[in-house]
């Protein structure tokens, strides 16, 4: 009886925490043994670009969201050519979608994909357990259905501390991505674009970058080149672009030297646009500390201010090191509202209306521009005497809310050569149909 139903029986699975945790579940993805850093994302929807975005490289994510998979899979949602994460988990796995777009169940998806994943978890135990204890490394097995086992496994396995995992995601040629290439699909959702728009040239480097993202660069009206992670600055300035843009991607952002090492290299010889890894590669070029976070941003409801403006920007965010403020300099006081002392606690920056300036010893004036509300950290810096800006958050909202859109026409006012290109009132924007 059981067979006939949407829900036939399964193999029993396991997912085991360094720390010992155990959680016992059923498989409902490929079958196999997969090793990775637990985490989990609070979005609602948006399961498949989750899943396919390159960052998740190295972890197995946990979907807080109790049913996934209740509205199929459509290929034009995707945002890699193949899932980058080690494994998922889910509190019910839905095999019977029913929406006008769906073209497969995700159970069918991530079995074609070798994607290995977990379903009948207590996933409000998982993530308060992580939460808690912070990330750590796990395995999700369909083979092993010994615990101890699967204990000793994940202790001996590897941490993404310090593994360059951007290089596993990145493309190894260059190509291009424009008009030609938006998807006909998502037209009934988006602006369309003029054929009199200005276009800019931009060369984006591929540390991981979601499809998506180059989606938004191309609505704002850029023609895009996308290179591979570690091309060399000189190769990328003999191009001449009107800018260069430093995509998301995974992992630890100390081991992609070959990144943030041609950065160096393209500050203040071209505009620079950087977001999640790539604002991180950013900071570090200006000689940043990056730490680790206990467990990671991810998700589409975090709120972040844009100190310039004072708006708050409900942001989509997928990312587990993060900029320590402090260390790009010393406050400037005449430029932080007389304030000459560095705060733990960023907030106290919202509170107070002022966007702080640091003297970088390399790079001149910055300005810490966007902090996140929740916790306090850094979210987005601007360099004041070179056209350079960065977030640590992801703009265009697959999954996510539309909050921070205005960011790809930030970018393409700062290659205007206009100094307030940040100064994008989203309220205001919001009730004339998103055209900034």
């Amino acid at each position: 009886m059981l067979a006939q139903t949407s829900k036939p029986r399964q193999l029993p699975a396991l997912l085991v925490l360094e720390d010992g945790a155990v959680f016992a579940g059923t498989a409902c993805g490929a079958v196999g043994e997969v090793f990775g850093e637990i985490c989990f994302n609070t979005s609602l929807e948006g399961y498949l670009e989750v899943i396919t975005d390159p960052s998740y490289a190295g972890q197995i994510v946990t979907m807080t969201y109790p049913q996934i998979g209740n509205y199929g899979v459509n290929p034009d949602d995707v945002q890699s050519d193949h899932p980058a994460l080690r494994g998922l988990v889910v509190r019910d796995m839905c095999a019977t979608p029913s929406n006008w777009r769906s073209e497969m169940s995700l159970p069918e998806f991530l079995e074609r994909e070798g994607v290995v994943a977990i379903e009948g978890v207590d996933t409000r135990a998982l993530v308060r357990h992580v939460r808690d204890n912070g990330a750590m490394r796990a395995v999700l097995s369909s083979e092993d259905a010994d615990a101890d086992s699967l204990l000793a496994k994940v202790r001996a396995s590897q941490s993404i501390v310090g593994v360059n995992l951007a290089e596993t995601v990145s493309r190894t040629e260059a190509s291009t991505f424009g008009r030609a290439d938006l998807p006909e699909s998502k037209s009934f959702a988006a602006e369309s674009i003029s054929s009199e728009e200005i276009d800019y040239r931009v060369v984006a480097y591929d540390c991981g970058v979601k499809r998506s993202i180059l989606e938004g660069l191309v609505r704002a009206g850029c023609e895009v080149e996308v290179v591979p992670w570690d091309t060399p600055a000189e190769d990328v300035l003999a191009k001449a672009p009107d800018g260069v843009f430093l995509s998301n991607g995974p992992g630890d952002p100390d081991a992609v030297e070959g990144t943030y090492r041609q950065v160096e290299k393209l500050l203040g010889n071209v505009p620079l646009f950087g977001i999640c890894l790539g604002h991180q590669m950013i900071c570090k070029a200006a000689g940043a500390d990056i730490e680790k976070l206990k467990f990671g941003h991810r998700g589409g409801n975090h709120p972040v201010m844009n100190l310039r403006t004072g708006r708050v920007e409900i942001t989509a965010q997928n990312h587990g090191f993060n900029l320590v403020f402090p260390s790009l300099g010393p406050l400037v006081a005449e430029l932080s509202g007389g304030e000459a002392h560095h705060v733990d606690d960023l907030r106290f920056w919202a509170e107070r209306g002022i966007a702080p300036v640091v003297q970088n010893e390399r790079f001149g004036h910055i300005q810490l521009t966007h902090v996140n509300l929740n916790d306090g950290t850094a979210e987005g810096i601007a360099f004041l005497d070179l056209p350079a800006f960065s977030v640590q958050y992801h703009p265009e909202a697959n999954p996510g809310p539309t909050d921070s859109h205005y960011l790809f026409t930030a970018f393409t006012r700062l290659m205007d050569g206009r100094e307030d290109y940040l100064d994008i009132d989203i309220a205001k924007d919001r009730l004339t149909g998103w055209k900034f």
